[in-house]
């Protein structure tokens, strides 16, 4: 495995910060990182969108544009 530049340095840091070895708070991050992923891909399995009923259409014609964007608008439609 390669651990590209900028990543090995944060792993730096967080070794002289806590005083341990580079490979153990390398598989401590790893092990974080896929646990809080392994979370979040449970969270989003169980995700769903409440329906909404938004009433019964106020057009006859959806076809007619027109007559919606006169209503949209707030212009007499004739």
């Amino acid at each position: 495995m390669t651990i590209e530049d900028d990543v090995a340095a944060m792993i730096r840091r967080i070794q002289r910060r806590d005083q341990k070895p580079f490979k153990v708070v390398v598989n401590d991050l790893l092990r974080k990182g896929l646990v809080e992923s392994s979370q979040q891909a449970e969270e989003h399995r169980h995700y769903s969108t409440p329906e909404l009923s938004s009433g019964p259409c106020r057009f006859a014609d959806l076809d007619n544009i027109s007559e919606i964007l006169a209503v949209a608008e707030r212009e007499d439609y004739s």
